[in-house]
C-alpha cells in the first residue's frame, strides 16, 4: 500500500529529489531518440559552471524549506492557540 503525505509533511529531501527525478527521465527519453544529443546533455550538465549553479541552487531551496518548516510550525501554533484555544 502506498502511503501518501501531504506537502507539508514531506521530508525536505523528498522536495529536493524532485528536479533530479525529472531530468533523469528527461535525459532517458533524449538518450533513446538521439545519443549524441543525450551525451552533449550529460557533458552540458557537468560542467563546473552548472555544477557550481546546482550546488548554489540546493543549498538556497534548503535554506527556504528550512523557513517554510517554521513558518508552518507558527501557523500550527497559532491555530492551535488562538482558533481552538489550546
Amino acid at each position: 500500500e502506498v502511503q501518501s503525505k501531504s506537502i507539508f509533511e514531506k521530508d525536505r529531501r523528498d522536495l529536493l529529489a524532485i528536479p533530479e527525478t525529472i531530468a533523469s527521465y528527461f535525459y532517458e527519453a533524449v538518450n533513446k531518440v538521439s545519443p549524441k544529443v543525450s551525451q552533449f546533455l550529460l557533458d552540458t550538465v557537468q560542467s563546473p559552471t552548472v555544477v557550481a549553479a546546482k550546488q548554489r541552487i540546493v543549498k538556497e531551496a534548503a535554506k527556504i524549506s528550512i523557513m517554510f518548516e517554521q513558518l508552518i510550525e507558527k501557523m500550527k501554533n497559532l491555530w492551535y492557540t488562538k482558533v481552538l484555544g489550546y
